[in-house]
């Protein structure tokens, strides 16, 4: 049986811009164009979404809903990269992560990294990682696919963790108001309540070629749903670019002693993940995190493999003297191996340092 996490951001862009400008928060923020502009709300904080203030709507809508709404515009730039150092955390954990959008993905955890055989510890582990680096929350469904997995996750917001399991699925989704099943929009939703289908107690008594019949081929996916039943995989979709890892120190430091310490354990996780999958690379980055949040890296590029721990982890520590200022305490410090051999790659995973695609 899998073990699948669906980690949500809280608020995402919201949060983001009162991370940026804390005389914000407590505050209702939305975020996106004028109230008096034709533009959509891209994210409201939870103080604004109590005035029934939700993305999508007319920002002027959302003035009317609250008055005293405080207007953001988006910076998207910014939500991409925070989005990025997320996803380093994911794969941190395992190479099976599905990304949804800049704040949301699938990890497939069942088998993992850490060896680890409690999915819940792991979720509870990637909250504490993503707040220690982003002062960002998040939260995570946890099961046994990814449909309940989805629906947990929205279950404990902000910043819970829900677990449904096996033995619990059944009587969780006869309890479910229809509304509340993640695929069901709000016409299907009328259209179900009109039939008589008002929770997954109503949905579970109907055959599968009737709700076909109603629904077309979606029907067949609301019969198994009801019944807990998702045999989608976690899909990674996109082509590994580097293999890298990192840590967020519990304290900010600039002792250098510390620091050229953890820079040798990054480098021999960094071997172990490189023979595991037999890869090899010709470029390798340093990239830290200072107390400030700012992110700095560097890059160098050779022309043969980096093939030995000795030659990588003395090129780590010239790139990492080059690029750190030594005044400034840093937060987090990460390292990746980049230009893999192609003939090596099995497996699919984001550059660790690269821009995502929005």
């Amino acid at each position: 049986m899998k073990k699948i996490i669906h980690v949500d951001m809280d608020a995402f862009y919201a949060s983001v811009e009162i991370r940026e400008n804390p005389s914000l928060r407590g505050k209702p923020v939305v975020v996106g164009g004028s109230p008096n502009s034709r533009g959509v709300v891209c994210a409201a904080s939870y103080e604004a979404r109590k005035f029934g203030v939700r993305s999508a709507i007319p920002c002027s809508m959302a003035k009317r809903l609250c008055p005293e709404a405080i207007f953001v515009s988006p910076n998207f730039p910014l939500y991409v990269s925070i989005s990025q150092e997320i996803r380093e955390i994911f794969y941190s954990v395992t190479d099976l992560v599905e990304p949804l959008s800049l704040d949301e993905a699938y990890l497939d955890v069942t088998s993992n990294h850490f060896q680890e055989a409690i999915a819940t510890k792991l979720a509870e582990d990637i909250q504490t990682k993503i707040f220690q680096t982003t002062n960002l929350t998040a939260s995570c469904g946890v099961s046994y696919n990814k449909f309940l997995a989805k629906i947990a996750s929205d279950w404990k917001k902000p910043n819970g963790i829900f677990v449904i399991r096996p033995n619990d699925a059944s009587k969780f989704l006869h309890e479910l108001t229809i509304g509340k099943f993640y695929g069901v929009g709000k016409v299907t939703e009328a259209k179900m309540k009109s039939l008589g289908i008002h929770n997954g107690k109503d949905l579970y008594m109907w055959n599968r070629e009737d709700l076909i019949f109603h629904f077309g081929k979606a029907g067949s996916f609301y019969f198994d749903i009801v019944r807990g039943v998702d045999n989608r995989n976690v899909n990674p979709t996109r082509e590994r670019k580097s293999l890298g890892i990192e840590d967020t120190f519990s304290e900010d430091t600039k002792d250098h002693g510390f620091l050229e310490s953890k820079l040798d354990s990054l480098v021999d996780g960094l071997e172990q993940r490189r023979l595991k999958r037999d890869i090899r690379g010709r470029s390798l980055t340093v990239k830290i995190k200072y107390s400030d949040f700012t992110v700095k890296s560097m890059t160098r590029t050779y022309p043969s493999w980096l093939e030995q721990k000795e030659e990588i982890l003395s090129i780590a520590k010239d790139l990492f003297f080059q690029v750190w200022n030594q005044t400034k305490s840093l937060r987090l410090l990460g390292i990746a191996l980049g230009n893999l051999d192609r003939e090596n790659l099995e497996e699919s995973e984001p550059s660790l340092f690269d821009q995502i695609e929005s």
